[in-house]
């Protein structure tokens, strides 16, 4: 059985304030885009004592085996589910790691949807979500999948009647690897800075994209734009070839445009300030 994770793009990232668990209360609105891995699970006959045989393909992990989310994913449902058989997995990556589109994420969301369904598990949306969150922030989206304001950590997801099928999407990602934790370190001062900001973006989000610009924002631009200069270089190519709205993603690095359909885009990638291997994917059709 084969599926194919999608990920994500964040339009406006509010962080509010550090809670007493050491994570921090945002906000944001979750939006999924057509660009995807492929992950496929089958039964195993080789090894029964193993379990599970994972192997990987595209674009590489930088993480232990017993790190990975999809993993993660099959050993805790085995812990509820103990007829769970020995399995064969494959995930191909052609979502970057790192980049702020929640790859890692949908692919441990889809690895908990795909067990459910192969074999014939019986769990219910909201059980998803709860497994799910237990393996990231970002993941109970995924079991959603639908354009999404979300609070909390994250997990508070209230789904949104927006649609943006009227636009083309350009990312890019000069892969520059951003760690999340470090980026919230930069952020001791950002709540109360954007606390007025902060209680507008479900307003915002339903206002025209040609207003995005002027209201809604992402806290970790400004941190990690002065760690890496080229990414606000970036950020300011999409707007000079007419992005109506640019915004890096997450925590970063991916930055995205948003054109108007019939915008020709001409990224001018031999300029210094892209890296001599980025990821680009050009005129990304949305839904």
């Amino acid at each position: 059985m084969v599926v194919f994770p999608n990920c994500k793009i964040n339009i406006g990232l509010n962080i509010l304030d550090k809670r007493p668990d050491g994570f921090h209360n945002l906000e944001t609105v979750f939006y999924p885009i057509p660009l995807k891995d492929a992950l496929e699970v089958i039964y195993t006959k080789e090894d029964q004592s193993q379990q599970i045989i994972f192997t990987q393909s595209g674009i590489s992990i930088d993480a232990k085996e017993e790190d990975n989310l999809c993993i993660k994913a099959w050993h805790l449902l085995k812990k509820d589910f103990p007829q769970l058989p020995a399995v064969q997995m494959h995930l191909h990556k052609a979502i970057p790691m790192g980049a702020g589109l929640g790859g890692g994420s949908a692919d441990a969301a889809f690895t908990l949807q795909l067990l459910d369904e192969k074999f014939n598990l019986g769990l219910s949306t909201g059980q998803l979500i709860n497994y799910s969150l237990t393996l990231g922030s970002d993941c109970p989206f995924f079991i959603i999948n639908k354009p999404c304001y979300a609070t909390g950590r994250g997990e508070v997801l209230e789904p949104l009647d927006i649609s943006l099928s009227g636009y083309q999407l350009v990312l890019i990602n000069p892969g520059i690897h951003i760690n999340t934790g470090w980026a919230f370190t930069q952020l001791k001062n950002q709540a109360s800075a954007n606390s007025g900001l902060s209680k507008n973006l479900q307003h915002f989000i339903t206002e025209p994209v040609q207003s995005w610009p002027n209201t809604i924002v992402n806290d970790f631009e400004a941190p990690v734009f002065s760690a890496h200069p080229q990414l606000q270089k970036i950020k300011e190519e999409l707007y000079l070839q007419g992005a109506v709205y640019a915004a890096m993603s997450g925590s970063g690095s991916t930055i995205y445009g948003l054109f108007e359909k019939n915008t020709a885009v001409q990224l001018n990638t031999s300029s210094s300030f892209f890296a001599k291997s980025f990821f680009a994917v050009k005129l990304l059709a949305l839904a």
